[in-house]
């Protein structure tokens, strides 16, 4: 079993940054692939980006591709998502999210098996 939980969202104007953590606990969390979604009002739940168990390959939607990155840090059992230049449009909900196997650029939220509770983000414009 995975616990995640996530922090660091709130209200910003577009334009600023927010970073996004989400602490693990249970498995060992190396052997997990990290990734997270968000989800819009009235929209179903998209990917953003994910990072592999040793943080060498990370893979990002196009969407935010030069605008958000993603990394670990295994010794404190940590994913961060790291969001400049927010647009209005990358207003949501955002999950953490993990997987023991398959592939970083898979996509699917099917995936994953385990899910963080999700922290608001909200972009004013």
């Amino acid at each position: 079993q995975v616990l995640l939980v996530e922090s660091g969202g709130g209200l910003v104007q577009a334009g600023g940054s927010l970073r996004l953590s989400c602490a693990a606990s249970g498995r060992a969390f190396s052997s997990l692939i990290m990734g997270w979604f968000r989800q819009a009002p009235g929209k179903e739940r998209e990917f953003v980006a994910a990072i592999s168990g040793g943080g060498t390959i990370t893979y990002s939607a196009d969407s935010v591709k030069g605008r958000f990155t993603i990394s670990r840090d295994n010794g404190k059992n940590t994913v961060i998502l790291q969001m400049n230049s927010l647009k209005p449009e990358d207003t949501g909900v955002y999950y953490c999210a993990a997987k023991g196997s398959g592939l970083v650029a898979d996509r699917s939220r099917l995936g994953y098996n385990y899910w963080g509770q999700g922290t608001q983000v909200t972009v004013s414009s």
